[in-house]
């Protein structure tokens, strides 16, 4: 009987401005190893994308081709590791996803980051991290970061994480 993975740790953050944002995902990026997933949820405009380019940035991919993968729903970058980075905001079902190749992706060389992971939450292995942004415009944002399963433990302490 497999046991389904705990929460590790809830930490939530306050986040003023986009290039606060940007560097919170270059400082997790710089943590990622290969097998890591990462799951994205906020409203239209809340910062996935920004923080999406940031851990992209902190994987040694040059944020300039970091694009949101509204249309192509997945773009594999090539950093210190591969990063796949996932939208699901068009998808209306796994079966659609499954037609996207997505599960292919999960070898464990690469780390996997999925913007709108609650348009499909069972894409998400049992084990990963999930990130939630609350706010848009230009009004402060609170991120909460859960790490799911032992896989998780002790890394990404974000709790000292300064704004730039």
């Amino acid at each position: 009987m497999t046991s389904t993975p705990v929460l590790t740790q809830s930490l939530k953050l306050t986040i003023a401005t986009a290039e606060a944002m940007f560097e919170l995902g270059r400082r997790i990026g710089g943590e990622l190893l290969p097998g890591d997933f990462i799951g994205l949820t906020g409203d239209l405009g809340a910062g996935k994308s920004v923080l999406a380019r940031g851990v992209c940035a902190g994987c040694g991919v040059d944020p300039r081709q970091v694009l949101s993968p509204s249309f192509t729903i997945v773009v594999s970058h090539q950093g210190r590791l591969p990063i796949h980075h996932a939208d699901f905001y068009r998808l209306a079902d796994a079966d659609e996803l499954f037609a996207t190749g997505f599960g292919d992706l999960d070898d464990g060389t690469g780390a996997i980051l999925v913007e709108w992971i609650d348009r499909i939450p069972e894409a998400r292995p049992p084990g990963h991290m999930a990130i939630h942004i609350e706010g848009c415009g230009e009004a402060p944002r609170t991120v909460r970061i859960d790490r799911v399963g032992q896989r998780y433990a002790g890394r990404f302490e974000l709790g000292d994480f300064a704004e730039t």
